[in-house]
């Protein structure tokens, strides 16, 4: 799978995130602030990985339509596990 730079970008975001995360737990800032950005970095990820399993998706179907295969089926599951797994 190719990663465009639109999750590249998301990816990138999320590091910029964590390291605010790492300098407000060096200032000691309050427990709820660090959670509440803990969560943000916790959903960046899951919608992320939501972006990334619904591309990867997109292009075995194609693939599976140019060779001429019929296990759509099959990769719509391996996707559900995928996403499963990443909870």
């Amino acid at each position: 799978m190719e990663y465009n730079t639109q999750i590249q970008n998301r990816v990138k975001r999320i590091e910029g995130q964590l390291r605010g995360i790492l300098r407000m737990m060096d200032e000691n800032k309050d427990c709820k602030e660090v959670i509440t950005q803990l969560s943000a970095v916790r959903t960046a990820v899951d919608r992320t990985i939501g972006v990334i399993v619904g591309s990867n998706l997109v292009d075995c179907v194609q693939k599976a339509n140019e060779n001429e295969e019929s296990n759509a089926e099959d990769l719509i599951k391996e996707a559900v596990n995928l996403l499963v797994k990443s909870r």
